[in-house]
């Protein structure tokens, strides 16, 4: 840190990405659930003719692609933002709808950008402890006069909270925004999006990274009724009015033309999740009900820790948090089968010599 870094920003803590590894070692990356899959042909030939238009500026209102989003999921252009990744409509959230008078509120566990959003905005927060089962008590999420970040399924535990939970959240709080953060609902999660016409406070956060297969494209959306969007496009355009590259445009439309892609590869990964949670579980691991295309374990065997690192020098990597509340555990993202079973082979081995 220099001495010219603006003091405040001085105790920021930043987000830790998961690693991306950079070595000739040959290693089976199941840390940031990114999919196992390549994107659909019909994204990567789109994104190829689209490279030919670089010498110009993307479209700051990215109609083209609200409109595919608006034919999808039977909405209208107006109820969507498009944004770099999930991530900026975090940030756009709690930049427009955070403040001294409406504080962040989230749950003990969950994703860690929800912090750190927090601080780089100067956002007070409070984080709502989960059940000992790692579960969301709804009740606690009611009536608080806040701005609610919920990602559902949530991240790390893999839960997923039932649509009229969710709304029961969303209608418990008029008088501020509800953010559910939907990066994994496809993978087995209900989506709020039907509820954005009957709710004028909800915010729904989506992304491309996971079941779309394109996290390298730094892709996704935001669907709210039309006045909550055009408060996410003022604080848009007072920062970045391209925030979306043309050729991820033009990808992101030609992934929405291929569903039955989309579909075929969730289901390859939901298969995958479920035989390796039969598998971990006949080995003694303990873990959750995941509607995720991740699973999160942990084993009285060894600690988390411990198994991670054991992993690692298998050649296998997966995510460890060093916190009080989910050190025994292990965030496993679900690769393709044949991953999945060189994971199950490397910790059977890794236990047996335990």
């Amino acid at each position: 840190m220099s001495r010219f870094f603006s003091a405040k920003y001085a105790n920021l803590t930043p987000y830790v990405p998961g690693e991306q590894p950079r070595t000739a070692q040959r290693l089976i990356k199941l840390n940031t659930n990114e999919s196992p899959f390549p994107p659909s042909p019909r994204a990567v030939a789109a994104a190829q003719e689209a490279a030919r238009g670089l010498n110009l500026y993307s479209d700051p209102d990215a109609r083209a692609l609200r409109e595919k989003l608006a034919e999808v999921y039977d909405l209208t252009p107006e109820e969507f933002v498009c944004v770099n990744g999930s991530d900026e409509i975090l940030n756009f959230a709690f930049m427009a709808f955070c403040d001294a008078q409406h504080p962040a509120v989230f749950p003990n566990a969950t994703y860690g950008f929800y912090k750190v959003f927090a601080a780089l905005n100067n956002v007070p927060y409070r984080e709502i402890p989960l059940r000992p089962d790692f579960s969301i008590n709804v009740d606690d999420y009611v009536g608080l006069n806040a701005t609610i970040f919920l990602a559902n399924p949530n991240a790390p535990t893999g839960l997923a909270l039932p649509l009229e939970q969710v709304e029961q959240v969303v209608a418990g709080n008029p008088d501020g925004v509800v953010i559910v953060d939907e990066a994994y609902v496809d993978f087995g999660g209900e989506s709020a999006l039907p509820l954005i016409r009957k709710y004028g406070n909800l915010l729904v956060a989506r992304t491309f990274s996971k079941s779309r297969s394109m996290a390298g494209a730094r892709i996704g959306f935001g669907a709210a009724c039309p006045e909550l969007i055009a408060d996410i496009e003022t604080i848009r355009f007072s920062t970045n009015p391209y925030n979306v590259n043309s050729m991820t445009m033009a990808a992101a439309i030609g992934a929405l033309d291929d569903e039955a892609y989309t579909r075929g590869c969730i289901a390859k990964v939901c298969a995958a999740r479920e035989w390796t949670t039969r598998q971990l579980r006949e080995l003694g691991f303990e873990l959750n009900d995941s509607k995720t295309n991740f699973v999160f374990a942990r084993t009285p065997k060894m600690g988390g820790a411990a198994l991670c690192a054991a992993l690692r020098e298998r050649g296998v990597i997966v995510r460890h948090f060093d916190t009080p509340l989910l050190t025994d555990y292990n965030r496993i993202s679900i690769g393709s089968q044949e991953q999945m079973e060189a994971f199950i082979a490397a910790v059977r081995a890794i236990l047996e010599e335990a």
